[in-house]
């Protein structure tokens, strides 16, 4: 599993402090301490994954995080000021894959890192002509990617977990606690809406259809529907 992660935070004794826990725990860690050292080393392709704080000291890191997403689909996981929800909501419409609030447990953060490269991982190994089909979409789990008439949407590596895992069940509802499990890695918590986001995010994606091709089954989860 490649392990390399960077961490973008201003905050020197956090930085330094989530950065030996990362390395302990197997990572090999780059550091940027302001967003533009940050962008330079992610778009380097320095790294497998980034942890990103919003609030830096010159670029703001939303605005980090539109820079990286015009040019890599590279996971980022943003290290948001706990109980602000506007911030996390803007992460994910911009790209994010995945929010931790500050102050953030290291060993959460780890399993947030394990879990994420885990799925990706994954499907690196799967055989690259192992394609599916579904309607007007086409699952390539070797290249990670999902084509819609022939063109590949722009997913987050998230994104394409909770797509993929939702097609892979298209007809039938999937649970939002087994889709947050399935395609997060991690348990569904009460008031966080980390997978409406996404579902928000990928049906705008799909073109805004009406009725939606990924319909919300109150009370219970999602549901994929193949466009007649």
């Amino acid at each position: 599993m490649q392990n390399r992660v960077l961490l973008v935070e201003d905050d020197d004794e956090l930085r330094e402090l989530l950065a030996r826990y990362l390395a302990n725990q197997g990572f090999t860690v780059r550091e940027a301490a302001n967003g533009q050292d940050g962008l330079t080393l992610a778009l380097g392709q320095d790294c497998d994954i980034v942890v990103l704080d919003i609030m830096l000291p010159d670029i703001n890191g939303l605005e980090v995080l539109r820079e990286l997403r015009a040019a890599t689909h590279l996971p980022v996981v943003l290290l948001t000021a706990r109980g602000d929800e506007t911030d996390r909501i803007v992460g994910f419409e911009v790209g994010a894959d995945d929010y931790i609030p500050k102050p953030c447990n290291p060993r959460e953060l780890v399993a947030r890192l394990q879990a994420l490269l885990r799925r990706i991982a994954w499907d690196q190994k799967t055989e690259v002509n192992a394609a599916r089909v579904y309607g007007d979409l086409r699952v390539e789990p070797g290249h990670r990617r999902i084509l819609q008439q022939g063109v590949a949407l722009d997913l987050t590596a998230t994104e394409y977990e909770v797509l993929q895992v939702l097609l892979a069940h298209s007809g039938s509802v999937v649970r939002k606690t087994d889709l947050m499990q399935w395609a997060l890695g991690r348990r569904l918590e009460a008031y966080d809406r980390t997978l409406d986001m996404h579902i928000s995010n990928l049906r705008r994606k799909l073109g805004n259809e009406d009725p939606p091709r990924i319909e919300t089954v109150r009370g219970l989860g999602y549901s994929y529907r193949v466009p007649v």
